[in-house]
């Protein structure tokens, strides 16, 4: 099994469509006003954008999203308008984050985790 895409809800899915192009995600279906699909661009996963009348309550999902270079890619996106809620710190489970809200209030994690995002020290030994 793959994952190969997470959606996420939205009151506004064109307003959405702007932020994550900033992002750097790539717009390949367009559906307005109820729907948008990207393709990230590394690796094969998709991610979209469902119109909703209401968001969820609670905190909802947390969406992260791995980069090379998140120190470098934060500061560019800094530079095009995007507000960070924290700044990149190194984490207890050994993965660099910073944390954002998109336009809807959904939590993005841009993270780091290099070799122990699948294979940290504490992981389960078959």
């Amino acid at each position: 099994m793959n994952l190969n895409q997470v959606t996420i809800p939205s009151l506004n899915v064109d307003k959405a469509i702007n932020f994550y192009q900033k992002l750097g995600l790539e717009l390949v279906v367009d559906a307005l006003p109820n729907y948008a699909r990207f393709v990230c661009p590394d690796g094969n996963s998709t991610f979209s954008i469902h119109k909703v009348e209401k968001l969820p309550k609670g905190e909802g999902v947390y969406v992260y999203f791995e980069c090379e270079d998140l120190d470098n890619k934060v500061k560019e996106l800094k530079q095009k308008g995007i507000h960070f809620d924290e700044m990149p710190s190194d984490k207890s489970w050994l993965w660099r984050e910073a944390r954002l809200k998109d336009v809807d209030g959904n939590q993005l994690i841009l993270f780091f985790g290099g070799k122990n995002r699948i294979n940290p020290p504490w992981r389960i030994k078959k």
